[in-house]
């Protein structure tokens, strides 16, 4: 039944190394996800404008138009901005994945990888991007609205563009607004992840989310040592 459900879930595979695409599109496939693949970044972005999958599993170092361009590009376009992303790397560096995350990728492997752990991340993030919760359909804190039915969040009447996990992160803030939360907390319940790896990934999404909030993004709180809280303000629903 899970696979029948997942059947309409559209995945693409960019590498250029055919023996990863047809790896990864091989265990994809027999996880009941519709599969089509790509071996450059010129042709991801065709594909993915063409066929609005729901998430990229996406190499960095592609000839020509790289994975940081063809993600950059995603998040630019009206119709692509909401897939997901889940960021291919052969290089263990730090900055290469913090520049990906801070571009608006969902999640990175490095490789070599484990393709069990490949399908379980591009479930998870699926999972954050079509999620929803009816318990309000509105929630307010100060200046910021986020409509959970429409999946929307505005500041002082304006949109703000999320990316799902920027959106879903919101979502976990406002909901414990109040409450400090640790980073191992956020990285279980918003990329699903175990506690004890990569919080700089929590970081660089904060930073990203309060940008966009612009000076309403101040009432995410660094709590130093711990992580963080949104404070909750006069009025809050």
């Amino acid at each position: 039944m899970e696979a029948t459900e997942r059947s309409s879930e559209r995945v693409l595979v960019v590498d250029d190394e055919s023996d990863i695409v047809a790896l990864v599109a091989y265990h994809l496939a027999k996880a009941g996800y519709r599969v089509s693949t790509a071996t450059t970044g010129t042709e991801a972005l065709e594909q993915a404008r063409r066929e609005l999958p729901s998430l990229v599993v996406l190499d960095l170092m592609l000839p020509g138009l790289s994975g940081f361009d063809v993600v950059e590009a995603l998040r630019r376009g009206d119709t692509t901005r909401k897939i997901g992303v889940l960021m291919l790397t052969a290089r263990q560096d730090e900055p290469d994945r913090l520049r990906g995350l801070s571009l608006g990728a969902d999640d990175y492997l490095t490789k070599p990888f484990s393709p069990a752990e490949l399908v379980l991340r591009v479930k998870a993030i699926l999972r954050r991007i079509g999620g929803s919760d009816s318990r309000d359909d509105v929630m307010r804190v100060g200046a910021i609205v986020i409509n959970r039915s429409a999946h929307t969040v505005e500041v002082h009447d304006k949109p703000v563009d999320l990316t799902p996990t920027e959106y879903r992160l919101l979502i976990l803030l406002a909901e414990r607004r109040g409450r400090v939360q640790p980073r191992s907390n956020l990285l279980q319940a918003v990329w699903e992840a175990a506690p004890d790896i990569q919080t700089r990934t929590v970081d660089m999404h904060v930073q990203r989310l309060r940008a966009k909030l612009g000076p309403a993004g101040e009432c995410i709180e660094t709590v130093r040592g711990f992580g963080y809280r949104m404070k909750p303000a006069n009025g809050d629903e």
